[in-house]
């Protein structure tokens, strides 16, 4: 199945913004891991940008969960980019 890396950029003053949907974004991050779709997603070390590696039938599939993820809904994801990836090592 093919592989997909995710960019995206937060909101500024995003440690204070989230909260009130840091949780319900976690338990679908949670939910995409055990179904097998998310490998790994987190922020940069300055929290100005997230990384993401997914595993999905397509790109579509992946750009629907970021866009129903609680973080797109409300402003603290501002923009993403999804790019097929070929895992060489």
């Amino acid at each position: 199945m093919p592989k997909y890396v995710m960019w995206g950029t937060y909101c500024e003053d995003v440690l204070e913004k989230r909260s009130p949907f840091r949780q319900a974004h976690l338990d679908g991050l949670a939910q995409q891991k055990a179904d097998g779709i998310l490998i790994t997603l987190g922020p940069t070390k300055d929290v100005t940008q997230c990384f993401g590696i997914y595993e999905a039938a397509d790109e579509s599939t992946i750009c629907a969960l970021i866009e129903a993820d609680p973080y797109w809904q409300n402003g603290i994801w501002t923009e993403y980019q999804v790019k097929e990836w070929i895992q060489a090592i």
